[in-house]
């Protein structure tokens, strides 16, 4: 059975996206590098970006390999990093600076708030010898959307450093990269732009990137080394490169631009997302976050207040009908999440909570006749 992925990564792929991997590549034909050059080019153009001032790296492995990969070949010895942090992502993000010995300090934010914009100004305000600033976006622990806006004014009003993980929301949420002056933002191939895992990439600003020159003390996570290469020799990798994920990630990025782009891929999102919470409510499920804080990446549902539930019972049910959803990541809260990205549509979402109500009145309330 072909299952329809309602998780934030991997993610359900268009038919035309598996088919592009049905050919070998060879990493280092011009044809292949020249995709690999057209690509990193589109990112650029799709996120409104001018190729004077930004440039793209791909990055080998998951999206944890890309902010590996920035955290590392930024930092000097002499820097210090500042993490904000309001779930398990952001806390990955100060766990990858303590493993370098890297000189981190951290604000935690409780995983069902926003990160609080004036406790980071305050701390910023008194503590100058930070040079770096480093947040997640869209939080896929809860899927809550921080205020991106006035967190990067905030931290280029102390003239610091800006690393944005935004793994969950770029290519699914507008994000005005130069007019935010975001200096590192990081992404995956198996996100909202519909690619499969593979590698990972950030944009980044040209005159940001001259300046890691030889700072990484990894060889295979070298920023700086990855990026040279690409521009010296035309998109080559250094080592060898996902050919087949590349190609398919291509093809996603093509599809994103015939679906009307990131403007159009967020409403479809959206539309997705608020469906879901609306059916979902209607049935008996509450939301783990206040609404105010949803993005339309993921939503988290508390578990109901009935002894027969179960996650693996509903994951179960689910899965007979063609549906995988995601089990929670809190400790403190018995939750379970569900995506609304990826090649999935309004009519998915109906479909889904249509097996979720089945689900709720055979399951939990032992009633035969829905």
């Amino acid at each position: 059975m072909h299952y329809k992925l309602l998780t934030p990564g991997p993610l359900t792929t268009t038919d035309s996206v598996k088919q592009s991997m049905l050919r070998d590549y060879c990493t280092w034909d011009d044809e292949y590098k020249t995709l690999v050059e057209d690509l990193r080019a589109k990112l650029l153009q799709i996120n409104n970006l001018d190729a004077s001032v930004y440039t793209t790296v791909l990055m080998q492995g998951s999206g944890s390999f890309g902010v590996e990969s920035v955290i590392t070949s930024v930092l000097k010895d002499s820097d210090k990093l500042l993490v904000l942090g309001n779930g398990a992502y952001g806390r990955r993000i100060e766990e990858i600076a303590v493993k370098a010995g890297k000189q981190v300090s951290a604000l935690h934010f409780s995983d069902t708030e926003i990160v609080d914009v004036e406790q980071v100004d305050n701390f910023l305000s008194e503590n100058e010898d930070i040079t770096h600033v480093a947040f997640v976006h869209c939080e896929t622990t809860t899927g809550i959307l921080n205020p991106l806006e006035q967190i990067c004014n905030v931290i280029k009003k102390h003239n610091k450093t800006l690393i944005v993980d935004a793994m969950s929301s770029l290519g699914g949420i507008p994000i005005d990269i130069a007019g935010l002056n975001i200096d590192f933002i990081i992404s995956s191939a198996n996100k909202c732009i519909q690619g499969v895992p593979g590698f990972s990439f950030i944009i980044a600003k040209a005159v940001e990137l001259e300046k890691c020159k030889g700072v990484s003390k990894s060889l295979s996570l070298d920023l700086y080394a990855q990026w040279e290469t690409m521009q010296n020799d035309c998109g080559k990798w250094r080592f060898t490169s996902p050919t087949h994920v590349v190609r398919a990630f291509y093809q996603a990025l093509n599809e994103l631009i015939e679906e009307g782009g990131i403007e159009a891929r967020f409403k479809r999102y959206s539309e997705n997302q608020t469906t879901l919470v609306e059916n979902m409510k209607r049935i008996g499920f509450e939301c783990c976050l206040d609404e105010q804080f949803h993005s339309p990446i993921i939503t988290t549902f508390l578990y109901p207040e009935n002894e027969k539930f179960s996650f693996q019972s509903l994951y179960g049910y689910l899965k007979k009908f063609g549906f995988i959803i995601y089990p929670g990541k809190l400790s403190n809260l018995q939750v379970f999440r569900i995506g609304n990205i990826g090649e999935i549509y309004k009519e998915d979402i109906i479909t889904l909570t249509t097996i979720i109500e089945k689900y709720y009145n055979e399951e939990l309330l032992g009633e035969n006749n829905v």
